[in-house]
């Protein structure tokens, strides 16, 4: 009987980058929290990296802008902002494919 082995390297991958970014994202809305909506946002952020959202990549797009709403209208930190462009700029590569 054989057991399987963890491999030893794995290849970086663009979603490996935005998944990344959602993470930034979550934990900049954590780390501020308060701002008018940022439990609304939060609950968004997790939508939009949940399995499903995943699975169905042009469903986050209009999630980020709903996101993004929400933190422009709650007066958000400017790193919160920032972990938003950051997410839209990966996305937006991710969207463009391969080339």
């Amino acid at each position: 009987m054989s057991f399987f082995t963890e491999p030893r390297g794995y290849e970086k991958t663009i979603l490996s980058d935005l998944q990344g970014a959602w993470a930034c994202l979550r934990t900049a809305a954590v780390s501020h929290a308060g701002f008018d909506g940022w439990d609304r946002l939060l609950f968004h952020v997790d939508e939009a990296m949940s399995w499903e959202t995943v699975r169905h990549l042009e469903r986050m797009e209009p999630l980020l802008v709903l996101i993004r709403n929400i933190a422009t209208q709650g007066h958000a930190p400017d790193e919160l902002i920032d972990a938003i462009d950051e997410v839209a700029n990966i996305l937006a590569e991710v969207m463009r494919g391969p080339g």
